[in-house]
């Protein structure tokens, strides 16, 4: 399976898996599904600010999978910290795609010396809390009933991994 750095013509099949998982799953807290204007948006910020955006293939060239990384809060103090999400299309998942994907973030996140990834995940994702450990994330905290989907409280856990350890600490 593998993976790519994700070009303009990739967006519609990046909107479709966002917006099944927006539709179908809790991964996404929103009823409101995208349109293609707001995902090249994010297609755009996320390429004007440097960060990535991955995509998994299946042999045939199907899109399978995305991840990125965008800003975890706004304030240039959270700078050397951003939040990323990984999808996989359901009829590939438990296959490791998310792994490679997420490792792949890893990677990436290294060589732009981000410090701390955050992975902000459903609290009763196991699927999602099992990769990220497995990848060295650990469960910095959950917030219970943070939120709401499919009419039920939902908790929101938060996963962190320190990506450069010794990373000098720039001035705010």
């Amino acid at each position: 399976m593998p993976l790519r750095d994700a070009e303009p013509g990739d967006i519609p099949a990046i909107l479709a898996l966002y917006n099944q998982a927006v539709r179908e799953t809790t991964a996404a807290w929103t009823s409101q599904e995208e349109t293609l204007d707001e995902r090249i948006t994010w297609f755009e910020t996320r390429q004007n600010a440097g960060w990535p955006v991955i995509v998994a293939t299946s042999p045939e060239d199907k899109l399978i999978g995305f991840a990125s990384y965008g800003a975890f809060r706004p304030r240039e103090g959270y700078r050397k910290t951003l939040e990323h999400t990984v999808y996989v299309d359901p009829d590939f998942q438990g296959q490791g795609i998310g792994a490679k994907l997420l490792q792949q973030l890893i990677d990436k996140a290294q060589a732009q010396e981000v410090h701390v990834l955050v992975g902000v995940v459903d609290g009763d994702n196991t699927a999602s809390i099992a990769l990220h450990k497995k990848l060295g994330f650990e469960i910095a905290g959950r917030l219970p009933e943070a939120g709401t989907k499919f009419g039920r409280w939902l908790d929101l856990v938060f996963l962190t991994k320190i990506v450069t350890p010794g990373l000098d600490s720039p001035d705010v």
